[in-house]
Order: structure tokens, then C-alpha cells, then sequence
């Protein structure tokens, strides 16, 4: 029904940038919250940052001032900006979308996970 598919993770350099995006497709009536999370080797994963549907942002703070999260509702579509990449960045990065979905004659609030990209920093 629903499904978020993740891009733009890879390897990088200290200093690097990355974008990711995150697509959401399927039967969508609109989108409460999209973000973006990350999980590092023997690491709880944790949230970087959220955008929800009045454009208002969060994030964590070792990223602050480096990422920057945005979204096209058109699209449904959410986007982190990754610059001054550091090396402990270095994570699975994984798509969040809290979404309100059509599910025939009903609206159902769901949370949908995407796949995870691997982003590596390292010289």
C-alpha cells in the first residue's frame, strides 16, 4: 500500500556532503511528520532530524549547523542535506514517514519505515 524508498547514501570523505532523499508512495492523503534516523554499530538508533507539515524542524544537536532537513509535499518526498560530514556520521540512515493513509473507505494514521542507506565517512 505504502512504501518509502531511500537514496543518496555512500562514502564520503571528512568535510563531504551527501543528500538523501526519501519517496513515499502509495495511497497518501497527507503527511503529518517525515525524518530522518540513523542507527551506528553497537548503537541505539537515534533521530537526526524531523520536519512536520507546518514546516517546523528538529534536530539533534551533534548535527546542527552541518544538516538541514526539507520536504516537497507534492512529491512526498523528504530530503537531508548532509555538509561537514564527520566520521562519527557514519551510520544506516532510515526514512520515517507518520503519514495518514486511505485504506478503502478509511483514513488510518500509520508510521512507515524506509530501508536504510549506509553512509560512511571516512578518509
Amino acid at each position: 500500500q505504502v512504501q518509502l524508498v531511500e537514496s543518496g547514501g555512500g562514502l564520503v570523505q571528512p568535510g563531504g556532503s551527501l543528500r538523501l532523499s526519501c519517496a513515499a508512495s502509495g495511497s497518501i492523503s497527507s503527511i503529518n511528520v517525515m525524518g530522518w534516523y540513523r542507527q551506528a554499530p553497537g548503537k541505539q538508533r537515534e533521530v537526526v532530524a524531523t520536519v512536520d507539515n507546518g514546516d517546523s524542524t528538529v534536530y539533534t544537536d551533534p548535527v546542527k549547523g552541518r544538516f538541514t532537513i526539507s520536504r516537497d509535499n507534492f512529491k512526498n518526498t523528504v530530503y537531508l542535506q548532509m555538509n561537514n560530514l564527520k566520521p562519527e556520521d557514519t551510520a544506516v540512515y532510515y526514512c520515517n514517514a507518520d503519514l495518514n493513509v486511505n485504506v478503502g473507505p478509511l483514513r488510518l494514521r500509520r508510521v512507515y519505515w524506509g530501508q536504510g542507506t549506509q553512509v560512511t565517512v571516512s578518509s
